[in-house]
């Protein structure tokens, strides 16, 4: 689907310089086998199914060569695939790859990569290269919300599970058990964010840049760039996001990846 007559022109960045620790695999997250290919593989031809990206850049860990070679190759075959009279679905306009060496925090690597973007570029998706399942039409999803106007939109799912905030037990209770509960959030209210995260490239340079004066906890505290938006007072939108958008983090995680690809209903995901 070829959204670019309608959209301004786009960026994504792909951040995959996580190392990949709870997987087990004793590798950085990206290079991790996933039904044949690597995650960073999937999330790419996630991405470029969508057809809204002119630019691709990819955050990797620092020096490795292989992850660099890997979207080369991907760039390679994305052209030989959209070469004149290959097979290629119509309309789908062919991105140009970048890679860029990604820092030690997941922020860091979300400016390094924005730092590398396309000179025209007028709006950004950050997708987590973790999250390989997210089906095209969340990619719409976002991009079209970004074309009617919002500077920040994320999509999101709801939460079904009851939700409680605790505090560490204290005193003589700590024996008892190491949490206390305080309170139960109202679940009809909570979602559970996903990505890719879209922003007018403008806004959320503004938001890194703010950032830049965080201390030191306050930064840890930032998980995704939705969070350094709202520290501007800027209003963030929500759309729906797609169970296929899990993030793959622990092994289980892994499994249920695997199975939504290889088992009945594996040729379903990308209907998001």
């Amino acid at each position: 689907m070829n959204t670019a007559s309608t959209t301004p022109v786009t960026a994504v960045i792909v951040v995959a310089a996580g190392s990949g620790q709870r997987l087990g695999y004793g590798m950085p997250k990206a290079k991790v086998p996933l039904s044949g290919d690597s995650i960073l593989v999937h999330a790419l031809r996630g991405v470029a199914a969508a057809g809204i990206a002119q630019q691709i850049c990819v955050a990797i860990p620092p020096g490795d060569s292989e992850l660099q070679a890997l979207c080369e190759s991907f760039a390679r075959d994305l052209k030989a695939e959209h070469r004149p009279g290959a097979p290629a679905e119509q309309g789908v306009q062919l991105p140009v790859v970048t890679v860029v060496d990604g820092g030690a925090s997941r922020a860091e690597s979300v400016r390094a990569a924005m730092a590398a973007l396309l000179p025209d570029t007028a709006a950004v998706l950050v997708h987590d290269a973790a999250r390989a399942l997210a089906p095209e039409a969340v990619f719409h999803r976002v991009a079209k919300a970004l074309a009617a106007g919002a500077v920040a939109v994320i999509p999101v799912m709801p939460v079904v599970d009851t939700v409680k905030t605790v505090e560490p037990t204290t005193g003589g209770l700590a024996a008892v058990a190491p949490e206390l509960v305080t309170g139960t959030a109202p679940r009809e209210a909570l979602r559970a964010v996903q990505t890719p995260q879209g922003f007018d490239l403008a806004t959320l340079t503004r938001a890194h840049e703010a950032a830049a004066g965080l201390d030191a906890g306050r930064a840890a505290a930032i998980t995704d760039d939705a969070m350094l938006v709202e520290l501007l007072g800027v209003p963030v939108h929500a759309v729906r996001g797609a169970s296929q958008s899990l993030k793959i983090t622990t092994p289980l995680d892994l499994i249920i990846a695997e199975g939504l690809l290889e088992g009945p209903l594996g040729v379903r995901w990308v209907e998001g």
